[in-house]
């Protein structure tokens, strides 16, 4: 006989292989962190024997859950804001809270405190995106569990880097020390289209490449966002990431809720993962995916809870239920998506959409021995019928609960028995996790009153780009910067005529910063007005660094569009003071020494205070705002401007 470190019998095991073998009374045997054998109890029993053999009393013998995409640390801000739209959940209350409290220690708190829900409910292996993935990874390798942890990256400085270059800098450490780690499978997660430009994705997609890796993000969650990438691009999310060779990494992408046949057609054809968050979507009202045609079309489609700051809980049980009753619901039809394909959907599917289908997934030999144990005898789910093959499908996802898990294995190793975590003291967890809560609590009621808050409330806010280099000169005559522009070195891109109607409110708080109510007058030939657009824009701190020549790098601001009267926003907001501004500008989009920038004509009209001459470009690193710092001097030259007339002063600080 062969021996085995460990045999479990007596169980009702339901393998989620490619056939869909069941046993019962069925047997598994382990040897090492993998599965030696698996089927009938007396097969197993016949040919290999143990020292530690476990009677499973008739339980479920299953793989693990696996959660396809989540972000663990964040159930350290379950609960901090619910029943908002995305922009205000996202940026109003996450954003704020995360710049103020994410740190390593944070997030290795929310690990455990988010591992032990997971654990409790069955999941063993799970896709994370957040920062300080390596902390992540640290503490999710001590408890036991298996992971994909990505680390993001994204235009906007985070809680772990100020510039980009930094974040994909960490993820290209940290994947070369921890690739081919027992449990953890280190990735980089560019986090959306929206929040990273092409460089970013094109970056990501070559590191996932470099060191084959998957690569973790988010792609078509809301209308809005398909909408605006139509919008700049002319062409929907899939088609530009694809673009951007995003596709050429084993990607696994979250959400996909706003997706065609085509977009579905290109996904599979790259093996694009897709990991369906049914409850986050719901809640966040961002709609509900085509899981359906997903799944006709050949993608593999995973599970996921999301983050527990957006669903709010990490209950895979009621995911794979709430997947297959959408399903149905949508389609009209009680046979779509029936209970055997969601649990492989929370099994195999999943693991194959995270490309680690070949590890675990399904009880198979070879594979790890990633299992649980599901009681079904607790009354929501009495009795048992056998005379349905399928019945014990529907039981697990129609009528079980996580609480009904007892024991859970990851790489050959309890994590949980008889419902006892092993690994993690939860009153701990607890302990340190609503001290947190307190810390935040304060922070939030500090900070209701601020602009920041009140503008997200009212909706559309959105945070610019990250940072931009700009210089002003004082000028007298506008004839010789046209003259140069004709110049074949400077390369025009485009011409726009405005007028600007600016009012800028203070507030008795500098560090509310200040918020600039605009209108802006699209002018045409003649000077026709064709086209009218108001917008609000929050400036904060805005230096963020000085280079020669009075050069500013600025720091990103918040925008929204300015739907209601100037009366209305002096009444919301409520500000100290107010300033106008009025001026004629005359803007062109150029390319010069192969980079593009903006150089703005501008006369002040009131107050009057001349004109200006204005060059900007927008930026994403260190490295590239160093070298345009140069170039914007240079251009400033070439067009004539007096660099010994250069102001650091916004007009609004020219206005008494």
């Amino acid at each position: 006989m062969t021996q085995a470190d460990l045999i479990l019998k007596n169980a009702i095991v339901l393998t989620m292989d490619l056939d869909f073998s069941q046993y019962d009374p069925g047997a598994i045997a382990i040897l090492g962190n993998s599965i030696l054998a698996v089927g009938d109890e007396k097969e197993i029993l016949a040919k290999y024997t143990s020292e530690k053999i476990i009677d499973c009393n008739g339980k479920v013998l299953m793989p693990g859950l696996v959660n396809a995409h989540t972000h663990v640390p964040m159930n350290l801000l379950r609960g901090l804001a619910d029943d908002l739209r995305l922009d205000v959940w996202l940026m109003g209350y996450m954003m704020p809270v995360e710049r103020e409290f994410v740190s390593k220690d944070f997030v290795t708190l929310g690990t455990q405190l988010a591992c032990a829900e997971m654990i409790r409910s069955g999941v063993t292996t799970f896709a994370d995106m957040y920062y300080f993935e390596e902390d992540i990874a640290k503490a999710t390798a001590v408890i036991g569990m298996r992971a994909l942890c990505a680390q993001s990256v994204m235009k906007f400085p985070t809680p772990d880097a100020q510039f980009f270059e930094q974040s994909l800098e960490m993820s290209r450490d940290y994947i070369s020390r921890w690739k081919g780690h027992e449990l953890i499978i280190p990735s980089v997660a560019p986090h959306a289209p929206y929040t990273c430009p092409p460089e970013i994705l094109k970056a990501a997609a070559a590191l996932a490449v470099e060191f084959d890796v998957p690569l973790h993000t988010h792609l078509s969650e809301t209308a809005y966002e398909v909408e605006n990438m139509r919008k700049e691009n002319g062409m929907p999310v899939i088609p530009y990431v694809k673009k951007q060779t995003l596709f050429d990494a084993k990607v696994l992408a979250a959400h996909c809720v706003h997706v065609d046949d085509g977009e579905i057609r290109t996904m599979q054809h790259f093996n694009v993962g897709v990991a369906h968050n049914p409850s986050s979507n719901l809640k966040l009202a961002s709609g509900v995916a085509p899981i359906k045609r997903m799944l006709e079309l050949g993608l593999n489609v995973g599970i996921g809870t999301d983050g527990a700051a957006s669903n709010n809980d990490l209950d895979m049980f009621e995911e794979i239920r709430l997947t297959s009753f959408l399903q149905k619901g949508f389609s009209g039809d009680p046979t779509t998506l029936p209970a055997r394909q969601a649990l492989l959907m929370g099994t195999r599917l999943g693991a194959q959409a995270m490309h680690i289908g070949h590890l675990t997934g399904s009880l198979e030999v070879g594979k790890r021995a990633d299992l649980i144990l599901v009681d079904l005898t607790p009354l929501h789910n009495s009795p048992q019928f056998k005379h349905n093959p399928q019945g014990t499908y529907a039981q697990i996802v129609y009528a079980a609960k996580a609480s009904d898990v007892t024991d859970v294995m990851v790489n050959g190793k309890w994590l949980m028995q008889k419902s006892e975590l092993l690994n993690i003291n939860e009153d701990e967890i607890r302990r340190n996790s609503q001290e947190y809560a307190r810390k935040i609590d304060t922070f939030l009621i500090r900070r209701e009153s601020s602009v920041l808050s009140k503008l997200v409330a009212i909706g559309g806010a959105a945070e610019e780009e990250s940072f931009e280099i700009q210089i002003k000169v004082r000028i007298k005559d506008t004839e010789p910067i046209y003259k140069a522009l004709q110049s074949e070195k400077i390369e025009i891109l485009r011409k726009r005529h405005y007028r600007e109607f600016d009012i800028y409110f203070f507030f008795k708080d500098a560090e509310q910063g200040i918020l600039r109510y605009r209108e802006d007058e699209f002018l045409g030939p003649e000077n026709k007005i064709e086209q009218v657009r108001s917008r609000l824009t929050l400036i904060g701190q805005t230096i963020e660094d000085r280079f020669p020549q009075e050069v500013l790098l600025s720091r990103s601001r918040y925008m929204a569009a300015a739907t209601q009267s100037p009366r209305f926003y002096r009444e919301y907001f409520k500000p100290q003071i107010e300033k106008v501004i009025e001026k004629d500008r005359i803007r062109f989009l150029v390319r010069y020494e192969g980079f593009e920038f903006f150089i703005n004509i501008d006369e002040i009209t009131k107050p009057h205070i001349g004109y200006f001459l204005e060059v900007k470009s927008r930026t994403w690193s260190r490295q590239d705002a160093e070298l345009k710092s140069t170039l914007v001097t240079q251009l400033i030259n070439f067009l004539g401007g007096d660099l010994s007339e250069t102001t650091s002063d916004d007009y609004i600080e020219m206005v008494k």
